[in-house]
């Protein structure tokens, strides 16, 4: 198939998996009643902008569940989270980073289980048109009562539940 890029996690260490899990348990159970869904990295994203290559993020929330093109949603999430290791850091940073900016995800976190931060990128137009991504805020142990999900304020994950590895 032409166009569809599966990502090799074979050396992804456990606490990569474990941080995932957290996110989704701990804000999936607060959503639940909601038209948003918390997915893990099991769901594939599929968009004309990006030439309908397959994106999988670790983590996303997506409100528009109607917007599926067979086993791939075409909706735009308006939260995504990559959690880095080793072989996915530059990846994530980078290429995935400008494909989210790109759909127009509205958030977009960076979680580094090794290093215990999260980098919280937000996403937002110019007058032009175009837009541009900023870092909104870098969050590690000495600031980690600042943990919030921009875009859902009502819920709420603890830097130690998240990194309860």
């Amino acid at each position: 198939m032409s166009g569809f890029q599966i990502e090799d996690m074979s050396n992804t260490f456990l606490e990569h998996s474990m941080v995932i899990n957290n996110f989704v348990i701990k804000v999936g159970s607060q959503i639940k009643d909601s038209l948003c869904r918390v997915f893990g990295d099991s769901v594939q994203y599929q968009w004309i902008e990006n030439d309908n290559n397959v994106v999988i993020p670790d983590v996303s929330i997506i409100c528009n569940m109607r917007d599926r093109k067979n086993v791939s949603f075409t909706g735009i999430p308006r939260f995504v989270m990559e959690v880095v290791s080793d072989a996915t850091e530059a990846y994530d940073r980078n290429e995935k980073m400008e494909i989210y900016r790109k759909v127009g995800v509205s958030e977009y976190w960076i979680a580094d289980w090794r290093k215990k931060q999260v980098e919280i990128y937000l996403f937002d137009g110019k007058a032009d048109g175009s837009i541009y991504s900023y870092l909104y805020k870098t969050v590690t142990e000495d600031n980690k009562d600042d943990l919030g999900i921009v875009m859902f304020p009502n819920c709420k994950i603890t830097f130690d539940e998240l990194f309860d590895i």
